[in-house]
């Protein structure tokens, strides 16, 4: 959501300062319109000219131009900005923010500045870890800033480590996400913990060989990211996948029902709603052999006993503050045995999902589902995962904002 928003983006002298090009570059992709101001240190590093013709703005680095005396107002700017991006930042500059120090264009502006600001501080490995550094920032963001972390890898000065500034897309993501987050600020689900499970889980049969199914997880990993963007506090419980998430949600791996099942039972204490989207096996071996088994010339008979009911044992946790939301993969009778689960598993409300609809549910990008409650049932057309999570998301706003007093 940068799109129309007007960023100033504030550049000190670090040999990072050539990635602010390509950051211009991004937030001007996007829409958005950007305001470069640049400290005397950061010219040495990267040019006005170019900066002006990625902009298409002049460059702001004195309070007076040399040329006519023209003054810079620092007030208007911070008027004038949705936000502030100083980045790169260097540990100088957030010491001097830190302080009110306001030498120079740019700590004056952040100083007037009305919107908020970001940071994404680039250094030496142990000028980051300094207690100074790292004091600095705290108070920074005690101000209510926001702090883009550097990344670790190979530094100009020849070392390795944490201190290289974020790459110029993580960075812009970072202002994405915080209008996108905006816009919910009033949604009933901003603030709320909110517990999601995704993916399969495997069950060992041996060292080897393991009972699994399909799931890719990609349906609740869409969940979990709707429910971040709309500002609430994610934990994402996930079973074996090749899946990343975004860093503001807190993930727990796990393989099994039984490590999924105590994470989940342990989050769900401190959680205002768990939507558990995983597809859990109903089954493992009796007894894990643990040594591979050998092939034989006789058939080969495994036993198997349930493994644990994540859903029911969750429903009897479940406080009259608290909201369940459900799953349920069916291939007959499914509005049958949904209304089932819903009362079983004491939900608030069952996602279904039919495997009878073709390229949907397992290892595709599309899904198409039905939400069964005890008010009826809501069906929705095939579409992409990211589409369906904004309906499932939308349903327990509803079914969440329906319970306050």
């Amino acid at each position: 959501m940068l799109k129309g928003k007007k960023i100033v983006l504030g550049i000190t002298g670090s040999i990072a300062a050539y990635k602010a090009c390509l950051i211009i570059r991004e937030l001007v992709r996007r829409g958005a319109e950007v305001q470069v101001v640049i400290t005397p240190a950061g010219k040495e590093f990267i040019t006005p000219i170019t900066l002006s013709a990625l902009t298409h703005k002049p460059v702001i680095s004195e309070f007076f131009s040399q040329r006519d005396g023209t003054w810079h107002s620092h007030v208007d700017i911070g008027l004038w900005a949705d936000a502030m991006l100083i980045a790169p930042c260097t540990a100088s500059t957030l010491g001097k923010m830190a302080h009110g120090i306001a030498d120079n264009m740019l700590i004056t502006t952040y100083l007037s500045m009305k919107a908020p600001v970001f940071i994404a501080p680039a250094m030496d490995l142990d000028m980051y870890a300094h207690p100074s550094t790292q004091s600095n920032m705290q108070t920074l963001v005690s101000f209510g800033n926001h702090i883009i972390e550097p990344a670790s890898g190979f530094l100009a000065s020849g070392l390795e480590g944490k201190g290289r500034m974020e790459e110029p897309e993580t960075i812009v993501n970072a202002l994405d996400r915080f209008f996108d987050e905006q816009q919910y600020v009033d949604n009933p689900l901003h603030g709320k913990r909110i517990l999601i499970t995704a993916g399969p889980t495997y069950e060992k049969i041996d060292p080897v060989r393991f009972i699994g199914n399909y799931s890719s997880g990609k349906m609740g990993f869409a969940i979990a990211e709707e429910c971040r963007k709309r500002g609430a506090v994610v934990t994402l419980v996930a079973g074996p996948v090749s899946l990343s998430c975004s860093n503001g949600i807190k993930r727990i791996d796990v393989e099994s029902c039984k490590e999924m099942y105590d994470a989940t039972t342990k989050a769900f204490a401190d959680s205002d709603i768990a939507i558990l989207a995983a597809a859990v096996a109903d089954f493992k071996p009796q007894k894990e052999a643990s040594q591979k088994i050998k092939r034989g010339e006789s058939d080969m008979t495994i036993k198997l006993c349930p493994t644990q009911d994540i859903a029911e044992a969750l429903g009897k946790q479940k406080r009259n503050d608290q909201t369940i939301v459900a799953f349920a993969l069916e291939t007959n009778d499914e509005e049958l045995n949904a209304k089932k689960k819903l009362e079983k598993k004491n939900a608030d409300f069952i996602v279904l999902n039919s495997l009878r609809n073709e390229g949907t549910c397992f290892q595709t990008d599309n899904n198409q589902i039905e939400i069964i409650s005890a008010k009826g049932k809501i069906s929705f057309q095939k579409k992409s995962k990211k589409e369906v999570a904004g309906d499932i998301v939308d349903a327990l706003a509803e079914t969440v904002a329906g319970k306050k007093p």
